[in-house]
C-alpha cells in the first residue's frame, strides 16, 4: 500500500483537550440541566388536571429543553468519545470523560423523572398530543417514554442505579477496551517481525496466504488465553449488574429490554431466527464449499474470512475512496456527495495503530450536522466494504440533519440503524459484480457478500445463543472464563454445525467484541441479522421500482427515530412478523450460494 490511511479531524467540534471552549461547553450543559430540573419543580411537576392546551404547552418546553441539552452534550460527548476509541493511552482524556458522564448524572435522573411524570398523565398525554405543535411532533417519543415507564424502579433506586454504573459498569467495559487496544504483539510478516496492535492481528484472518491465518489465529488465541481472567470479570459484572436491575425493573427476562430497545416485538424476533435456522444448511454448504476451493478437508476457524477467488490483494486507501464513490454514484448522485465530502473533510479516522480500538463505527455529529468514522483499514476488500457501510451510517444522518430532526426525533433503534449501512455495501456488492470480467474475479467478490451475509445470520446467531446463555448462567453465580468460553463454542457449533472444522473454532470470541460489554444495550447482535436482511429486502424493493423508491427511502431513513420497525416497513408493503418475507431476503443469499459453488 503506498499510502497511511488518515486520521479524522475533530477541529470542527473542538481544538484540542485544553481548548477553553470545551470546558465552557460542559459547563453550559450543567446549567441547562439546573434549568431543566427547576422547570421540572416548578411547571410540570405541580401541573394537575391541566387542559390539553396548557399540557401541550408545558410538554413543548420540556421537548425543547431536553434536545437543547442532548445537542450541547452530545458535542462534547462525541469528542471525548472519539479521543478516547483512537488513543486509550490518552489519560487526560479518560480523565475529562469520566468528568463530564459524573456530570450528566443529573440527566439520567431526569430522564427517570420525565418518564415516570409522563407515564402517570395517563389518557391526559394523548389529548394533548393533539394539540398542532412540537410536542405534537415529538408524540412518538412522549409515548414510547410513557409506556416504558412501566419498567422504572423507585425514583431514588433509578438515580442510585445511574450512579454506581459509573463506577461498575461503565469501569468494567473502559477496562477490557483498555485492555484489548493497548495489547500489541510480536508477529512474523513478510519476512520481518512487526509489533502489532490487537486489531491489525485479527484483521490478518483475511490474509491470502494461509500459513499467516494459521500463525495469526494461533497467536490470537495465547493471547485471550493470557488475558481471559481479567476480561471474564468484566463480563461477570457486565452480566450480573444487567440481570440485577433486569429483576428489579420488572422486566419478564434477559432479552425483553433489547426487544423495546429496537423498537420489535418477540413475534418477529421468531419469525426471523426461525428462518435463519431453517437457512443453515444452505450456509454450511457455502462453508463446505469454500473449504474444497481452498483444499481443505474442513474450513478450520482460521479460514473462515480467507480470501477465495482472484482480485487485487490489496488497495490502497485512494483506491478505495474511488471505488466506493464510483460505485454509490450508480445508486443515488446525493449519497456519492455526502461520501465524498466526507472523504475530503477527513471524517474518517481510518489508519491502524496501537491504542486504538478495533471494529468500526459512524458516530452522529448533530451539532456540525456532520458524522465521523472510525475504522482499522488494511486494505483487503472486507475493508473497503467496512468503509461502505459505514458511510452508509453518515448517510442515514444526514438524512435526518436534511430533514430538520431534532435528537429526540432520532434515537433510531439497531434494527433500522443498519438499513442505510447494508444498502451501501449491496450497492458496492452489485456495482462491482456487474463489472467482473474473470470468473475468478466474480468468485472473489460472491466471496465478500456471501462472507458478510454469513456473518450477520449465522455468526449473529451464535452471538445471540451465546448471550442469551450467559445471561441466564450468571443468574446462578460468577462463570469462569473457561465456562464462558464453553457456552461460545457451544453456541458456534450449533450453528455453524458441519460447515466448520468443529475442532477448530473460536472460544475467545467474547473477549474482543465490545458488544457484550455493555450495560445500557445488551443483545447487540439481532439487529444486524434485522438490518441485513431488512436491507436486502428493500434493495430488491428498489430494483422493482428504479428511481421512485429514492424519495421514500430517505424520508425512510428521515424517520427512524418515529414509529416502530413494523410500522416503517409496511410503508413499503414489508410483513416483518411474516417468517415469508426472512425466507425471501435468505433465498437471495440462496442463489448466490448457488453461484458460488459452481464457479
Amino acid at each position: 500500500m503506498d499510502q497511511t490511511p488518515p486520521r479524522w479531524d475533530l477541529s470542527g467540534l473542538y481544538s484540542s483537550l485544553a481548548d477553553p471552549q470545551l470546558q465552557a461547553d460542559i459547563a453550559s450543559t450543567t446549567g441547562k440541566l439546573e434549568d431543566l430540573q427547576a422547570f421540572y419543580d416548578t411547571q410540570m411537576k405541580p401541573l394537575k388536571d391541566a387542559s390539553p392546551d396548557e399540557l401541550a404547552s408545558v410538554l413543548a418546553a420540556s421537548v425543547e429543553k431536553m434536545n437543547a441539552i442532548l445537542l450541547h452534550g452530545s458535542k462534547i460527548y462525541v469528542y471525548l468519545s472519539a479521543v478516547i476509541a483512537t488513543d486509550s493511552f490518552n489519560a487526560e482524556a479518560q480523565k475529562m470523560f469520566s468528568a463530564f458522564q459524573m456530570a450528566t448524572i443529573p440527566l439520567m435522573r431526569l430522564e427517570v423523572i420525565l418518564r415516570k411524570w409522563l407515564g402517570d398523565l395517563g389518557p391526559a398525554l394523548p389529548s394533548a398530543l393533539e394539540i398542532p405543535g412540537v410536542a405534537r411532533e415529538h408524540a412518538f417519543y412522549l409515548l414510547e417514554e410513557a409506556e416504558q415507564s412501566r419498567y422504572l424502579m423507585s425514583e431514588g433506586e433509578e438515580a442510585l442505579a445511574a450512579e454506581l454504573n459509573l463506577s461498575s459498569g461503565e469501569l468494567w467495559d473502559n477496562l477490557q477496551g483498555t485492555l484489548t487496544s493497548q495489547k500489541s504483539v510480536e508477529f512474523e510478516l513478510d519476512g520481518e517481525t512487526q509489533s502489532m496492535p490487537m486489531p491489525a492481528l485479527i484483521n490478518l484472518r483475511s490474509h491470502p496466504e494461509p500459513d499467516v491465518r494459521e500463525r495469526a489465529y494461533k497467536l490470537e488465541m495465547q493471547v485471550w488465553e493470557e488475558m481471559k481472567e481479567p476480561l471474564a470479570a468484566c463480563l461477570n459484572g457486565i452480566k450480573g449488574q444487567v440481570n440485577t436491575l433486569n429483576a428489579r425493573r420488572g422486566r419478564s427476562d434477559c432479552v425483553h429490554q433489547a426487544l423495546d430497545q429496537a423498537r420489535i416485538d418477540r413475534e418477529t424476533l421468531d419469525a426471523m431466527q426461525a428462518a435463519i435456522y431453517d437457512a443453515l444448511p444452505m450456509f454450511r454448504r457455502y462453508f463446505q464449499a469454500k473449504a474444497k476451493k481452498l483444499g481443505m478437508e474442513k474450513l478450520p476457524w482460521w479460514s473462515l474470512f480467507a480470501p477465495v477467488g482472484k482480485t487485487d490483494s490489496a488497495y490502497t486507501y485512494s483506491e478505495a475512496r474511488a471505488m466506493i464513490l464510483e460505485n454509490l454514484a450508480t445508486f443515488d448522485p446525493e449519497l456519492a456527495g455526502l461520501a465524498q465530502q466526507a472523504f475530503d473533510e477527513n471524517w474518517i479516522d481510518a489508519e491502524q495503530r496501537s491504542g486504538k480500538r478495533g471494529g468500526a463505527f459512524c458516530m452522529p455529529v448533530a451539532a456540525l450536522k456532520e458524522s465521523r468514522v472510525m475504522a482499522n483499514f488494511d486494505g483487503s476488500i472486507d475493508q473497503v466494504m467496512t468503509l461502505a457501510h459505514e458511510l452508509g451510517h453518515a448517510f442515514h444522518n444526514y438524512c435526518a440533519y436534511q430533514a430538520g430532526k431534532t435528537p429526540l426525533q432520532t434515537n433510531t433503534p439497531m434494527t433500522l440503524a443498519e438499513t442505510a449501512s447494508i444498502m451501501n455495501e449491496t450497492i458496492m456488492f452489485h456495482a462491482l459484480l456487474a463489472k467482473a470480467s474473470t470468473p475468478q474475479e466474480e468468485l472473489a467478490l460472491l466471496e465478500a457478500k456471501i462472507q458478510g451475509d454469513a456473518q450477520t445470520t449465522v455468526d449473529i446467531l451464535s452471538r445471540f445463543i451465546f448471550e442469551k446463555e450467559l445471561f441466564e448462567r450468571r443468574e446462578k453465580g460468577i462463570l469462569s472464563a473457561d465456562e464462558i468460553s464453553e457456552i461460545m463454542l457451544d453456541a458456534q457449533r450449533q450453528t455453524y454445525g458441519d460447515g466448520l472444522d468443529t475442532e477448530v473454532l473460536n472460544k475467545f470470541a467474547w473477549t474482543w467484541k465490545p458488544h457484550y460489554y455493555s450495560t445500557q444495550l445488551s443483545f447487540y447482535n439481532f439487529p444486524y441479522t434485522f438490518g441485513g436482511l431488512f436491507g436486502t429486502g428493500l434493495y430488491a424493493i428498489y430494483e422493482q421500482r428504479g428511481n421512485a423508491f429514492f424519495k421514500d427511502y430517505k424520508q425512510l431513513l428521515a424517520n427512524t427515530g418515529e414509529a416502530s420497525a413494523a410500522d416503517l416497513a409496511a410503508r413499503f408493503g414489508i410483513d416483518i412478523r411474516s417468517k415469508a418475507f426472512w425466507e425471501q431476503s435468505l433465498a437471495e443469499t440462496g442463489k448466490l450460494i448457488e453461484r458460488y459453488a459452481a464457479l
